[in-house]
């Protein structure tokens, strides 16, 4: 993606089900648990590069030992030195008595992060700062075991003002208003009460107090704990927790907006944001790995045990599409055939620009993260050529010239590796004209693959958010090359409207599309009238419940054309001074559901939001846009 955004989380959870010496003896090391965490959140590497945590739980340890361990880290390289960190404690011990490392009940009773639960985390700091108190996972400490609680997600609420007001009536005092916060205290009041309604049911029945801890640690009600819990969740989540004792679990919203897919066997259970990791950590076909459903939750009894548990009524799923065009692994084998999809089915609007004419057409892509795209394009015009081929051949007739099938056998698109990313430079100074020079020249290309005055050259981009990189980086680079013509693809169709639910596209007006639809709006003479009628209507439901709010910002884009908007997007992305034309073509609504079926989630594009928390977040954007105010809108 050229234009850069900080999105999403990665989630990692791993349960070891067999007596810790079992992994030790099959795979020769005591630390089978912690090198598949570390494969896992390398492999999830992509989903958080801000910060990163860890966090361990022992079973069955005595009273006055630890046995829950956390530690986090903000570093450039947070996951090495998480892990670097947490290995380091087993140096001395290597020296001294290297045998003992192959002793899982000594390093169990004597080091941390040698329990049999862990969940991991990596972190993108899409709101609050990056300070260490940011990272999760968070712990919610107590000195009963079962009250104890460790929570990591991969989540935004779009409700965290009436959350926080929960919260207070339930007497809490929250220590901020932050959804983090709120999430991990509604899990651990409803998780305190359950402890409390098995405690005195048991003391009812004449239990001492050791018996009715040892009880309620076999029979809490984790489903209903997290049914309570959740009950007034709105917004995209992938939570995963841990109990002091040992119990586990992982919950999906109920229209999966957010990801979660978990494999288990007789050894583990494992679960994660994406199943490549899975795949490779553990060497799982894809066919064996599971995707949790929306509104449930995956858990994990201290036994070892697990169950599939409806938390909350799904809804209709729409899984975050942006998953598939840019977030998520592009190894995971569905993902890699969407791609493809989504630059294939661009290619009849590529094929109009260019009027049909490839000899004198270059295809590349920018950045790394568009190359499956780029193949599916390439793809669908080969089969596009072809079939002119076949056509051209059959019209010659028994009579063909073997010359002539040579010339229409041998025509292909033309394919170049155009741009490449140079290391990230620094401008050293802060002047806005020098800083634009320098960051023009992040990319280096290709000289002498376009033929200058002559040839249109045709770039896919994954999607266009701000249009920022297009207008002082990329446009300027690829003109350097004399194309006659520059047309830029988005496999994504333009993002209008803000995300809520964990990613950090919040403002209106950093979107080009916004921008694109202003100006034709002042073009016009429409702008004031018709943007005073939208803030009216936005302000009307200002105060409203969230269920009845109505999203009216998509009346800002109603009186034109998509292609109008892509016509004034490509003006504004165009800096001075540029020979060659341009012109930005988009993906359509149909070929991005065509493309991707199983994730519907178009919110960006469509303003269809899954939740009512959404079409309020983006009326209140609308609001700050039109008062000036440059803020996040939840």
């Amino acid at each position: 993606m050229s234009d850069s955004i900080k999105h999403e989380c990665g989630i990692a959870l791993l349960r070891l089900k067999q007596p810790l010496q079992f992994y030790t003896e099959k795979y020769g090391t005591a630390f089978y648990g912690l090198n598949k965490m570390y494969l896992l959140m390398e492999k999830e590497h992509n989903r958080g590069q801000d910060g990163a945590g860890l966090a361990n739980i022992k079973l069955d340890i005595a009273p006055g030992k630890k046995y829950i361990s956390r530690i986090r880290s903000n570093d450039q390289q947070p996951i090495r030195d998480v892990f670097s960190r947490v290995m380091s404690r087993f140096a001395e011990l290597e020296k001294s008595h290297p045998e003992k490392l192959r002793d899982a009940a000594f390093l169990k009773e004597n080091y941390a992060f040698t329990g049999e639960v862990f969940l991991g985390h990596l972190r993108y700091g899409t709101y609050g700062g990056n300070s260490i108190e940011n990272c999760h996972p968070f712990l919610r400490q107590n000195n009963w075991m079962t009250r104890n609680l460790v929570v990591a997600g991969n989540f935004n609420m779009t409700n965290v003002d009436e959350l926080f007001q929960l919260l207070i009536d339930l007497g809490q005092h929250p220590k901020e208003k932050a959804d983090t916060v709120t999430v991990m205290e509604k899990i651990g009041h409803f998780l305190d009460e359950e402890n409390q309604e098995l405690f005195d049911y048991y003391k009812k029945q004449g239990y001492n107090n050791i018996q009715i801890t040892e009880r309620i640690s076999k029979h809490i009600d984790l489903q209903r704990v997290l049914a309570r819990a959740t009950r007034d969740f709105d917004g995209g989540y992938a939570i995963a927790g841990l109990v002091g004792h040992g119990d586990a679990f992982v919950l999906r919203d109920p229209n999966g907006i957010r990801p979660a897919y978990w494999y288990e066997d007789d050894e583990i259970c494992v679960v994660a944001s994406e199943r490549p990791p899975i795949q490779s950590a553990f060497n799982i076909p894809v066919d064996k790995i599971n995707e949790l459903e929306p509104g449930h939750a995956y858990i994990i009894k201290k036994d070892g045990s697990t169950a599939l548990k409806k938390i909350r009524e799904p809804q209709e799923k729409k899984s975050c599409s942006f998953e598939r065009i840019y977030f998520s692994r592009g190894n995971d084998r569905d993902i890699y055939v969407e791609r493809q999809n989504l630059g294939k089915n661009i290619v009849p609007l590529v094929l109009k620009s260019v009027n049909h004419d490839l000899e004198n057409t270059v295809f590349s892509f920018i950045p790394n993260t568009a190359e499956i795209a780029f193949y599916g394009m390439m793809k669908a015009l080969e089969d596009y050529l072809n079939d002119q081929k076949i056509a051209e051949i059959a019209a010659l007739g028994a009579k063909a010239d073997v010359q002539q099938i040579e010339k229409i056998i041998r025509r292909r698109a033309r394919l170049e590796k155009i741009a490449i990313k140079d290391v990230k430079l620094r401008t050293f100074i802060t002047q806005d004209n020098a800083r634009d020079e320098m960051v023009a020249h992040v990319y280096d290309t290709t000289h002498g693959a376009v033929k200058r005055d002559i040839d249109t050259l045709v770039v896919i981009d994954d999607s266009i958010v701000r249009g920022t990189t297009l207008k002082k980086s990329i446009i300027k680079m690829l003109d350097r090359l004399g194309p006659k013509k520059i047309i830029i693809v988005s496999s994504a169709p333009q993002i209008r409207y803000p995300d809520c639910y964990g990613i950090d596209m919040a403002k209106l007006g950093d979107f080009i599309a916004f921008q694109a639809a202003v100006s034709l709006l002042k073009e016009r003479g429409m702008y004031e009238n018709h943007m005073d009628v939208i803030l009216r209507k936005c302000l009307d439901q200002e105060n409203s419940p969230k269920e009845s709010v109505k999203n009216y910002v998509r009346e800002v884009y109603a009186p034109f054309s998509t292609e109008e908007i892509s016509k004034k997007i490509a003006e504004l992305v165009t800096p001075d001074g540029t020979s060659a034309s341009v012109e930005v073509i988009f993906q359509t609504i149909e070929g991005l559901h065509e493309a991707c079926p199983g994730h519907q989630g178009d919110w960006y594009f469509t303003g269809h939001y899954p939740t009512p928390g959404g079409n309020k977040v983006v009326n209140k954007a609308f609001i700050n846009y039109m008062r000036g105010k440059n803020e996040r809108a939840y």
